[in-house]
């Protein structure tokens, strides 16, 4: 074994590191549209690292261009998982568009974007942020099924750039460093507070159609109140709850029972879509190349 420098990735020498593999955890649930309620959940907690927090405040378009941000990282999260020659390459992309960002964080520190604190901590949200979430809208998985999702994240790190030696390499090992994080670094920082907000200010989508945007322009001020609640929603709700107390966010009785029966709803209905409507486009595209190749 060899570490790559130009992406910090451990890897056999000459080799870019390995997707995760079809038929596993992640090739059937990342690519899932369920999977879309999970990511404000995962993308809040990331920010709320207090370096991570300053750099998305400082560099992300998240607040003049929310829908094309999204877009564009939900490609890249797929690519990570269902990209096969494309995913390394999308993993190096990332890093790229990391390297000049840096700064000064929420305590006071000097922080870059890749250092392993906290570029491993934007990776590691993923993992209970899946576990907790899928526990409502898949459905509960067994031990061996956890290690084996933990290995699949180990793998999308290792796409990422991040060196085994940065990552805990087991269940495990992840679960202190997580209470740590969460005990010692995470905290309820601006950016985080703004993506839970029901009443700040979102642009409007850009559409094709001129009727869409005739109609969006006319109703976007129910329709924005009405997203933003939504995402809230799902965003404290798909959340765990330790990460959920020690953001101090409110989470009450009634809420569960909708988040239950919301979920609940989507974990029997989902299934019985069409493939092209349950899944994602880069998702559906592998599985049929997939498909192809068992042929």
């Amino acid at each position: 074994m060899s570490t790559d420098t130009s992406t910090g990735a451990t890897a056999v020498r000459g080799r870019d590191p390995e997707p995760p593999p079809p038929g596993g955890v992640l090739w059937t649930t990342a690519g899932d549209i369920r999977s879309l309620l999970t990511l404000p959940a995962a993308f809040t907690l990331q920010v709320a690292h207090p370096a991570v927090g300053a750099g998305v405040d400082r560099y992300s378009v998240f607040r003049t261009d929310p829908w094309g941000r999204g877009e564009r990282s939900l490609r890249s999260v797929q690519l990570w998982v269902y990209g096969g020659d494309e995913a390394a390459a999308e993993g190096r992309r990332v890093r790229r568009l990391h390297k000049e960002i840096q700064g000064t964080d929420t305590r006071g520190r000097r922080y870059h974007s890749l250092d392993p604190a906290c570029y491993a901590w934007v990776h590691a949200t993923g993992f209970p942020v899946a576990l907790h979430s899928g526990r409502y809208l898949f459905r509960r998985i067994t031990p061996a099924q956890e290690r084996l999702l933990y290995r699949e994240w180990l793998q999308v790190g290792r796409i990422l750039g991040l060196r085994d030696r940065d990552m805990p390499q087991t269940v495990e090992e992840f679960w202190p460093y997580y209470r740590r994080m969460l005990a010692e670094e995470i905290e309820p920082t601006k950016v985080a507070r703004e993506l839970l907000a029901t009443d700040t200010d979102l642009p409007r989508p850009e559409v094709a159609s001129p009727v869409l945007r005739l109609l969006l322009r006319i109703g976007w001020p129910l329709l924005r109140t009405a997203y933003l609640r939504f995402r809230a929603f799902v965003t404290v709700g798909y959340m765990p709850p330790d990460a959920r107390a020690v953001l101090g966010l409110e989470w009450t009785p009634a809420q569960e029972r909708a988040l239950r029966r919301m979920s609940t709803a989507l974990r029997i209905l989902v299934p019985l879509l069409p493939e092209r409507l349950r899944y994602l486009p880069l998702a559906r595209a592998a599985r049929a190349r997939r498909r192809a190749g068992t042929r």
